[in-house]
This record gives structure tokens, sequence and C-alpha cells, in this order.
């Protein structure tokens, strides 16, 4: 590999020739040879979404050049459409500000922007990355920004729009299955009979409670620590810095986003970051326990519960042909644990803001927008590969309901609980049902057993 040379304040370093990347981004590649895992792009795009738009207030606040600013505002928008996604390099396990990241962002837009400008592809002249594309700012008070950005826009253009599909999609099949009787079961034992489209109805409402819980949210994320800059104090920031370029990223993401109550908070803590993790982690819980009631519902074909079936979409194993697992909700499952994972990395990383900064922030980011793309990418799979192709086995769920125990429940009012046990357990030691042994008690009348039975089946 070729490089060149470039300077910064701890003397030169050996940059690959062609990178837009400078020193401080290729210190931080030396320095943390960790994971191999950068931030996300989602993160990315929202840092040089903030570049763009300071640009252009701190050119209409008379700071910066119109040259110059033209040549940030190409760059950073380049950076936002995915052009420059392998020169973001940096490590998510890095220096616990976000600072390494920033100044990646700030080197590769001032790299670009000087090669916009002059032609040739310059780290510093015209444009400086810390001078200029970072004006008015502090990796302390844009990190944190960039990761309420992130998140918001990810929750209302994603996530929201592939929850709400699946809510619907398990409301449809609640309609679907309404007639459907089935016996219900509670500690994995055969209980009182049900519809399968109460069973679904519950799901859905599992997934719109955890929508509304996401949409809640909104008005913390809303809230951006621009222009508190190092510690919160605003130093080194034009008044009216923070206010005018918020306001013109609501213009251009049409989410209202508005400048932090409180300074100090927004950026000594990362409160709502945790409280988002945690409603994520709330509809993974809710996930694991409706796809694991699918896998469950339609295990067989033959030998199984199989009151269900899902759609078939691919071989289950390398040994037993003719094998179908049920693999999407397992994919879903999958899922759900590492968004649980991620949840407690995101409240560990929230609980260490010492003093005025919180120092786990590009961990906190990167787990809490995986989770918010994971979680939308599994809801939509969801409900596309899966749940709009179930079916109902209603033969094998009319045959649960005659054989369950559970139906001594409906004789309590007639005969008394003591009673319906004894009958309960003179069916289960003869291998009989509830109906057969009723009749031969005659503990009511025929007309009576009728009415209870023919009801429950």
């Amino acid at each position: 590999m070729e490089y060149r040379k470039e300077k910064d304040t701890m003397g030169t370093v050996l940059v690959p020739r062609n990178s837009y990347f400078g020193p401080q981004t290729q210190r931080a590649v030396e320095n943390f040879p960790i994971s191999g895992l950068p931030l996300p792009f989602s993160f990315i795009s929202a840092l040089a979404h903030i570049k763009k738009c300071a640009a252009r207030v701190n050119s209409e606040l008379g700071i910066l050049d119109e040259k110059m600013e033209a040549a940030i505002a190409q760059a950073a928008q380049e950076a936002m459409e995915g052009k420059f996604t392998d020169q973001f390099v940096v490590d998510v396990f890095q220096t616990g500000s976000g600072t390494s990241t920033n100044m990646n962002v700030n080197e590769v837009l001032a790299c670009r922007a000087n090669e916009i400008l002059t032609g040739k592809r310059a780290g510093k002249e015209p444009v400086h990355p810390n001078d200029h594309v970072n004006c008015c700012q502090s990796s302390n008070d844009v990190i944190p920004s960039a990761l309420h950005i992130a998140a918001l826009i990810l929750i209302k253009k994603d996530l929201l729009p592939a929850l709400t599909k699946l809510q619907q999609t398990f409301a449809d099949k609640a309609a679907e299955f309404a007639d459907v009787k089935k016996i219900g079961r509670t500690h994995l034992q055969d209980a009182v009979p049900m519809t399968l489209g109460h069973e679904f109805s519950g799901y859905a409402r599992q997934i719109e409670l955890g929508r509304e819980r996401i949409e809640s949210l909104e008005s913390r994320l809303a809230e951006l620590a621009l222009g508190g800059t190092a510690v919160g104090t605003g130093i080194n920031a034009h008044h009216d810095f923070a206010p005018r370029v918020i306001s013109l990223l609501c213009e251009e993401t049409q989410i209202t986003f508005r400048e932090a109550q409180n300074h100090f908070e927004a950026q000594a803590a990362q409160d709502s970051a945790v409280e988002t993790s945690g409603a994520l982690k709330t509809i993974a819980v809710s996930l694991m326990k409706i796809a694991n009631d699918i896998r469950w519902l339609s295990s067989g074909p033959r030998c199984g519960l199989a009151e269900i079936n899902i759609p078939a979409l691919q071989p289950g194993s390398s040994i037993m042909p003719g094998k179908i697992n049920p693999v999407i909700p397992e994919s879903v499952m999958q899922v759900a644990v590492q968004i649980m994972a991620n949840d407690t990395a995101v409240t560990l990383g929230g609980q260490w803001g010492s003093f005025e900064l919180n120092t786990m922030l590009p961990v906190i980011s990167y787990n809490l927008l995986q989770s918010l793309s994971l979680l939308a990418s599994a809801s939509r799979m969801f409900a596309d590969k899966c749940i709009q192709g179930i079916t109902a086995n209603r033969s094998k769920s009319a045959s649960y309901i005659e054989q369950s125990l559970a139906l001594s429940t409906r004789l309590i009012p007639y005969i008394g609980y003591d009673r319906a046990a004894a009958i309960s357990q003179i069916a289960y030691e003869q291998g009989k049902t509830i109906r057969q042994v009723a009749e031969e008690e005659k503990i009511v009348s025929d007309k009576v057993l009728m009415e209870i039975f023919d009801e429950a089946s």
C-alpha cells in the first residue's frame, strides 16, 4: 500500500494515499484494532447531516466562507448517500466520547471538500477538519445528537411501519380465525376452550402496546445536545448556532427536533437511550413469546400439536428428508435474544456517565441502533414470511377440545368443584372423555349435557 504524510498536533502520520480520512483517523485505526466493527451507517449519516447543516448555518452567521460551506455540504450529502462507507473505519470500541468517529467524519468531509475546491485530495487546505467542518461543535455534543437523530429516524421510517404491519397481520389472522375453536393451555397443560382468534388477538395487542411504547419516546429522543460543546456551557459556539442547525435538521428530516432543555443532562447522561433500549427489549420479549407459541402450535406435522400450519420455506434437515422447520420463528427468537443482550450493554453504558460526559457513547450507539434495525427487519420478516401464510388445522383443534379434562370446569355450576374434579379423575384413569363419564354418571340431564359440551366444541 502507498502512503502519504499527514500532520496533526502530535506529529507526522502515514495515511493510505487514496484514503479520504487523515491522521487522527489513522491513529485511531492503529490504536483500536479490536473488532473490525465500525459504527453503523445510520449513525454516520446522522453525523454527516449535522455537519451539512452546521456548514450552512456557519456560513449564514458569517463564520464560514460560502465556497467552503458549499464544498462541505456537498461532501456531507455524498456521505449521507453512502459514497464513502469504506472511509469510516474507526472501531466501535474506541474513546468513550466518540471523538475518533467524529474526527473520522470531519477528516473525510474536509478531504472531499478540498478535492471539490482544488482537485486534490488534501487533508487541511483550504478546508480544515477542526476549524471548519467541526466549527461550533464538540464531539461531546454532536455524538449524542447524532445518536438521537439516527435513532428517531430509524424509529419513524423503519421500526414503526414494521410494527404497524406486524400488528395488522396478527389482527387480520385474529379475525380470520374467530370461529376456530381450540383448547386453551396454561402451564403447558390442557385448559378450557377458546378460539384461535382469541389467541392471535392477544399477539396483536402485544405488538400494539409495544408500538405505543416506542411512540412515547419521541419527545425525549427529539432533544439534541447540539450547542453544548465540551461540557454543556456552549463554549466557542455562536449562540444562534444550535437553534438554527436544529431548525434546518427539522426541515430536512421532517422530524421535530429541539435543543436540549438542559445541556448538562444531555451530555452527562444517556437516559433517553437507556429508555429506548428498554422499550425495544420489551418488544423483543413479546416477539420471543409469540414466536415460540407459533413453533409449538405448528409442531408436528403429525406427532405434535399441529393446530396451525406455517409456510414451508426450506428443507429443515441435512439428514432427515421431508423435514420442514419453523425457520422464521426461530430467526425472530434469535433476534430477540440479541436485542436483550444489546439492552444489557446499553444499560451498563448508560450508568457510565462521570461528571459532565458519558464515556460509553460508541457502544451505546452501536447496540441501540443495531437493536432498532434488527427489530424492524425481524418484524417485517415475521409478518411477510410467516404470519400472513398461517392456516388453521381446524379438525386437529376440534379433536383436542373433546379430549380435554379441563372441560370438567363447565360442570362446576351444576355439581360443584369437588364432584367435577372427581369426574375429571375418573375420565383420566379410565381413558375416557369428560362427556362420556358425565353421561355414564347421569349427573345432569341429557339436554343440559348437550348444551354444555356442544357450546364447548
